[in-house]
């Protein structure tokens, strides 16, 4: 997605585009006149994090919109405890960890698995999680565990993994899930009394396998105003503006900009996998705390392939990074640039906290595009 401009009056695109931006602004202004202050807004979705940066978006609309960046990101919002609990494992003998790339850099209480890695232990980064399964299968002698992390997007893949480890009868091969839920963080973020939002753009990934009703539960019981968006500049354009037309109009809507991709129910095939592969569990996030029914466990019927079954280790919440703001980020409490660390002793090549180890973080996101975003 390259940097776009509105004064690209050549491509009808771009054209459309500044129309809509000056709209935007003039709405955007006139109901900050009536409230006396701007709208907060949040994106919920890593990806409109660094689409609202690259795009320059957030710096266009930094005088008319307050736009808030949520626990969009899964890396980020994965517990210390949870990284601790695979330094661990990574070093129990016979051991090789398995994840996603994103994962070997994010801090524990104390260590990372790069770190881990460096001093001897086996730490494989994987592409996809059936990789970690052919690991397993390539290295019989070998327990292989696998951290998945995500939302509703990558479970599916997850649990797909495991069912073929089932399949194959491997006996090497298991799953720390991790993985969390979308709708009970939403939840947990507009009742909370600490955040005065005005409305939610939602992650147009998630909606498409949970569907676009799957959030009228922020209309019905919340009040809290809410659009479905895509990732290039006219979809977070016009969601913006449909978001800012409810306001005005004094609607409480859950709305569709994304259609081509969103439908009304998801994705049932990828809904049933997570039914069929998993059951329903509390789970603790780096900046909201613990909220039930937030994560996904393996079911009865898998739960052979559930790490910490095979490894129970007792393990207790941990603190983040000294002086890392990631918490406050994550909730949309503070900007990036108001972490003291910013771009001083935390930057992508040396991170402190995981807003800036992965690459839908919104730390490196600003770092990146929009350091005088505000």
């Amino acid at each position: 997605m390259e940097a776009w401009h509105p004064d690209h009056h050549k491509d009808p695109a771009k054209n459309l585009a500044g129309r809509l931006l000056a709209r935007l602004k003039i709405l955007a202004a006139a109901i900050a006149g009536q409230c006396g202050r701007r709208l907060v807004i949040m994106e919920v979705c890593g990806t409109h994090t660094v689409a609202l940066a690259r795009t320059g978006l957030r710096n266009l609309l930094a005088g008319y919109i307050d736009l808030r960046s949520g626990p969009g990101c899964p890396v980020c919002v994965t517990a210390p405890e949870e990284i601790d609990y695979m330094l661990l494992l990574a070093r129990q003998e016979g051991v090789i960890i398995a994840t996603f790339g994103d994962m070997v850099r994010v801090p524990g209480s104390n260590d990372s698995l790069e770190k881990a890695r460096m001093e001897g232990c086996q730490v494989r980064v994987c592409y996809s999680p059936r990789e970690a399964v052919e690991l397993a299968r390539a290295n019989p002698g070998k327990e292989v565990v696998f951290l998945g992390i995500g939302f509703e997007t990558t479970a599916p893949a997850v649990g797909l993994a495991v069912k073929e480890a089932a399949a194959l009868g491997l006996k090497n091969f298991s799953l720390h899930s991790v993985h969390k839920l979308v709708p009970p963080a939403l939840a947990a973020l507009a009742a909370d009394p600490d955040l005065k939002l005005d409305g939610l753009l939602l992650p147009g990934h998630v909606s498409a396998i949970l569907g676009r009703r799957a959030f009228n539960f922020l209309a019905a019981e919340y009040k809290l105003p809410a659009v479905v968006a895509g990732f290039e500049v006219l979809d977070i354009l016009g969601a913006l503006l449909e978001l800012l037309l409810q306001i005005q109009q004094g609607k409480t809507q859950v709305g569709n900009a994304y259609p081509r991709v969103v439908s009304e129910g998801g994705n049932l095939k990828a809904q049933g996998i997570l039914r069929e592969v998993f059951a329903l569990a509390p789970a603790n996030w780096r900046g909201l705390g613990l909220i039930p029914q937030s994560g996904l466990k393996l079911n009865t019927a898998y739960q052979t392939f559930d790490a910490t079954r095979r490894w129970p280790l007792e393990l207790k919440p941990a603190p983040g990074p000294t002086g890392c703001r990631c918490d406050r980020v994550l909730k949309g409490l503070s900007l990036p640039t108001q972490c003291h660390l910013f771009g001083r002793s935390c930057t992508p090549l040396q991170p402190v906290g995981p807003c800036m180890v992965s690459s839908e973080g919104s730390c490196a996101a600003y770092y990146r595009y929009s350091r005088g975003a505000g």
